[in-house]
């Protein structure tokens, strides 16, 4: 090379990102146009190497900051860029993907030991990005982020970057900061305590970064300062927090969790219109994920994993008869009635007693009230009772120190073992070829912690390719049944991520059964995946007023319309708003497909008692609004209402919603 830097963008329509090549330093990244500046593209951590300069941060490796540019390839909207460490023989190829259809970049990086001797992988960033160019350029940023868990998911906060990460005067101390405001994921529920993104806004300029991790297991994000401004960096599973390492012998690779980085100058909404974008490119959508379909599921509120016979024909009869599309009998159906199936799954084969006539019956009135029969199912699980916990190989399941993982009364199968592939497999193909099952919920009830050690350097990386395994074992089950819709479901919405996302049709929003508590999951939902993904669940009671009818129907329109209850108890005109509600999701949901989601009153505190979500529909502009307060609301400005056909725009005293179209 030469003693000039070099640089290479890539661009579509207002955007790009800049790739700086340095003769005697490391590539850096950055997105002109934002405040996002250079910096080093990608740091490796070794059991032998660390950092470089000392710190609690994911930055500055001593790999890292040896690497050297080698070569690069463009292909289209793809850059491929390879940099060498020499002492180590570490060549990283640093992918950047950028979309066709957003603001936004795709950045993974593929490590390759082309040394002689073994190397210890501790840590890959999947990316580092510099924040402003001087200490004072954070004074003006707002840092998003959201907790989430059982419940209670998709819980977003806003605070001044400032309170979070405090002024320093580092040019005083002539060093990098050492401390950082970080997130992190815990085991195998990828959002069971945070979510694996967050957003960047320049409060002056409304310039904003938004970001996600995509990953279905471990993740870690971090904020902290440099002499020259700040940095962002970006993980998936490491050592410290993870338990992760990964022994490249000679010629291994390991390649990083992927991330996917947007950026507006309209501030949050922006950023997350564009990161919305972002998300349907990473998807390959088949003829049947067109459809969208209405699915009722028996489960919320309803018959809570104790299906029948005699409980399912009048459910079935009442969904048909509201407009469903698709029937799905939840949990429960491969237990004999009055057992707790809890540690005996595994097997999924129906139940003996449990339906007069056979679960076939019920399937076939299904059919013949016009509905796609779908099943529950657990497939990464087994329980301790099963048959299946001793006729597997040992090998199939999760074991760590030795011991096989036991997590409440549950075994972990490890879809890298063939044993557990095929049985998984065999109980999908049967299920689809006796019964005719088009639809499966998939769920994930236990959270097995690091992973597993066996056949694996440390137990993150064994959890990390049992994740790899599994959404390719997913991706296989699809290819083999182009039919099949398979929605994403791990205790409601535990692993909320788009490594799963990217591969499944539907993604379960919550668990929670209690009606009042669903608005701010419900529209806080789009911030974590594209609207047409989020199944948020409607479950209208008998015991309801009309309005808590309406709110609970509205819940369900905010997104996709996820449809529960025993609508057959409800009076005649609860179904009638039942068969409303799901007539308007029929209509708006092409829209809702290539929709954009914004919040006028900012993303929802959990106890607020005014809450909105608003869905862009490429111009035509839907809101759903929900009054939990004590008095009258009236939105400001000019609407239409969509949902109850016939109602007031004004809002009671709640509970009491509306689905609003806007009109100016």
């Amino acid at each position: 090379m030469t003693n000039i830097m070099t640089a290479i963008q890539l661009n579509n329509p207002g955007f790009s990102i800049q790739i700086e090549i340095p003769p005697d330093a490391p590539a850096t990244l950055s997105i002109p146009g934002s405040f996002v500046t250079s910096h080093a593209l990608v740091d490796v951590f070794t059991a032998a190497e660390q950092r470089a300069r000392t710190s609690q941060g994911y930055v500055r490796s001593a790999v890292g900051e040896r690497l050297r540019y080698v070569d690069h390839r463009r292909t289209g909207q793809r850059l491929e860029l390879d940099q060498a460490d020499p002492s180590t023989g570490i060549v990283v190829t640093s992918v950047f993907d950028l979309s066709e259809t957003a603001a936004a970049v795709r950045v993974q990086h593929v490590v390759k030991n082309t040394g002689s001797t073994p190397v210890v992988v501790t840590a890959v960033t999947s990316a580092v990005l510099g924040l402003g160019e001087t200490e004072t350029d954070l004074d003006a940023l707002d840092l998003l982020w959201g907790e989430s868990e059982w419940l209670a998911e998709g819980r977003w906060h806003e605070k001044p970057l400032r309170s979070l990460v405090p002024r320093l005067d580092l040019k005083l101390h002539a060093q990098d900061g050492r401390g950082r405001f970080s997130l992190t994921s815990h085991g195998a529920w990828s959002t069971g305590e945070f979510l694996p993104g967050g957003i960047l806004t320049d409060r002056q300029t409304r310039r904003a970064l938004a970001w996600q991790i995509e990953s279905s297991g471990a993740w870690h994000w971090e904020i902290g300062q440099t002499l020259t401004g700040g940095f962002l960096s970006l993980v998936g599973p490491v050592d410290t927090e993870h338990h992760f390492a990964e022994r490249l012998e000679p010629g291994a690779i390991f390649t990083s969790v992927s991330v996917g980085l947007a950026v507006s100058d309209s501030g949050r909404d922006g950023a997350l219109a564009e990161l919305t974008r972002y998300r349907r490119s990473l998807r390959a959508l088949r003829p049947i994920d067109h459809t969208l379909p209405i699915v009722y599921n028996d489960f919320m509120n309803t018959l809570m994993g104790d299906p029948s016979t005699e409980a399912l024909e009048p459910l079935i009869d009442a969904a048909a008869e509201s407009g469903a599309e698709y029937f799905c009998i939840d949990a429960g159906w491969f237990a004999e009635p009055g057992v707790d199936w809890w540690d005996g799954v595994g097997e999924w084969q129906p139940a003996r007693t449990r339906f007069s006539g056979g679960l076939g019956g019920v399937i076939d009135r299904i059919r013949r009230r016009g509905m796609v029969p779908g099943l529950w199912l657990e497939p990464e699980v087994v329980g301790i009772t099963s048959s299946l916990a001793q006729s597997l190989p040992a090998e199939a399941f999760f074991s760590r120190f030795g011991e096989r993982v036991r997590e409440h009364d549950r075994f972990h199968l490890d879809f890298r073992h063939p044993a557990a592939i095929a049985h998984v497999d065999a109980t999908v193909d049967r299920l689809v070829l006796e019964f005719g099952v088009q639809y499966f919920k998939l769920d994930y009830n236990i959270n097995p912690g690091p992973g597993t050690d066996h056949g694996a350097t440390a137990a993150g990386a064994g959890l990390l390719a049992h994740n790899r395994a599994y959404r390719s074992w997913l991706i296989a089950a699809q290819e083999r049944h182009p039919d099949v819709l398979f929605e994403s479901c791990s205790s409601g919405a535990m692993r909320m991520d788009y490594d799963l996302l990217s591969v499944a049709h539907l993604q379960s929003t919550s668990d929670q059964q209690d009606y009042l508590l669903y608005p701010p999951i419900a529209a806080s939902a789009p911030a974590s995946m594209a609207p047409e993904q989020a199944g948020n669940w409607a479950y209208p009671s008998a015991d309801m007023t009309r309005e808590e009818t309406i709110f609970s129907l509205v819940a369900g329109l905010a997104g996709r319309l996820y449809l529960s209850g025993f609508v057959d108890r409800l009076s005649a005109e609860q179904r009638q708003l039942v068969a409303e509600a799901v007539l308007v999701s029929k209509e708006w949901r092409a829209r809702v497909a290539v929709s954009v989601p914004f919040w006028p009153r900012g993303l929802p505190g959990w106890d607020d008692e005014l809450i909105a979500v608003g869905l862009d529909c490429q111009g035509e502009r839907l809101l759903a609004v929900w009054n939990r307060g004590t008095e009258n609301i009236t939105w400001p400005g000019e609407v239409e209402v969509v949902f109850p056909a016939g109602a007031s725009a004004e809002l009671p005293p709640g509970p009491s919603a509306r689905l609003f179209r806007l009109l100016s």
